[in-house]
């Protein structure tokens, strides 16, 4: 198989995009059979947040 055009693609070959989609889909595949605690939308996002706001003082702090 040939070279992807980079406009189009983050991959170089198909082959490399072949890849890359069976190991994200079999990540998602087993996300769903996971047994694992969900974490609702609204949690993940004030974790994410919290981090945002410690990086943004952090740099807040260096420029002062």
């Amino acid at each position: 198989m040939g070279k992807l055009d980079p406009i189009y693609s983050e991959f170089e070959t198909e082959e490399e995009a072949q890849a890359y989609d069976t190991w994200f889909r079999a990540q998602v595949e087993a996300a769903l059979a996971s047994n694992k605690p969900r974490i609702p939308h609204e949690e993940v996002k004030a974790r994410i947040r919290e981090i945002l706001d410690g990086k943004r003082r952090v740099e807040s702090s260096l420029g002062s």
